[in-house]
């Protein structure tokens, strides 16, 4: 059981990542932090209990929490789409990008009304896209469906189980917007954490691989705040935040 893998036919174009340089970590803090996680063999007891866990999930899974995870699985911002203002998905993917700051700050929290914190978030989210695809591709963990045949997944993901893009995303963010606006970090870690959930909803990511991603995006941060370029960023998107929003909140 050990020697299955993630399906080599099912790769998406996502491997390209790998390629990509980071814009506020270095290669060898992607490296480091890449290098720092694993996932339980499939052998394993934890896995047999995550995959026991799953098929529960599954049947318990309602009408509204199906339309509730397939409406946050459609959420995910990609930076080679922001390269060309004429791409189709442009709007969408900015609109992606500011999905937190909007679910919690309410419809105003835009890029457009916040340029500086799109910009750092950007430069966020491209450092952890290179991150998903560099340990996603690293150790090749099959879904959980390629393991478990009980397992019907609302959907089929063209790229490794570990770790949880998704999740990822959701705490790399979450405890950004946390460090913008300190007031409001249980709402937003609130947020990530039912992102979270989604992914074990739908059958699609083990929990280990979600807490990997938890972990992945503390290692992001921590990093981070050891960088110029971020910290000169950061204050820029918190100095913003603090006269612009007053537009907005009454």
């Amino acid at each position: 059981m050990d020697t299955i893998k993630y399906p080599p036919k099912e790769y998406g174009n996502s491997l390209v990542f790998v390629l990509v340089k980071p814009w506020y970590l270095s290669e060898q803090q992607v490296k480091t932090i890449s290098d720092g996680v694993t996932f339980p063999a499939n052998s394993s007891d934890q896995t047999r209990k995550e995959l026991d866990y799953l098929f529960d999930l599954q049947s318990r899974r309602t009408p509204q929490q199906k339309e509730r995870v397939e409406f946050l699985a459609d959420i995910g911002y990609w930076p080679q789409i922001n390269l060309l203002q004429s791409h189709n998905d442009y709007e969408q993917n900015l609109k992606d990008l500011f999905f937190e700051g909007r679910e919690i700050n309410g419809d105003w929290c835009t890029a457009e009304n916040f340029p500086h914190i799109s910009k750092l978030l950007q430069g966020i989210m491209q450092d952890m896209r290179i991150m998903e695809f560099t340990v996603k591709y690293k150790l090749l963990r099959p879904r959980p469906y390629h393991l478990e045949r009980r397992l019907e997944p609302l959907a089929r993901i063209n790229s490794p189980s570990f770790a949880s893009g998704h999740t990822l995303w959701a705490f790399i963010q979450a405890c950004t917007w946390s460090e913008i606006i300190p007031q409001k970090r249980t709402d937003f870690i609130a947020l990530a954490e039912e992102i979270r959930r989604s992914r074990e909803i739908m059958g699609i990511h083990y929990p280990s691989d979600n807490e990997a991603s938890r972990q992945i995006a503390h290692k992001m941060l921590t990093s981070y705040f050891k960088n110029e370029k971020f910290k000169k960023d950061f204050q820029q998107a918190v100095a913003e935040w603090k006269i612009e929003s007053k537009k907005f909140i009454k």
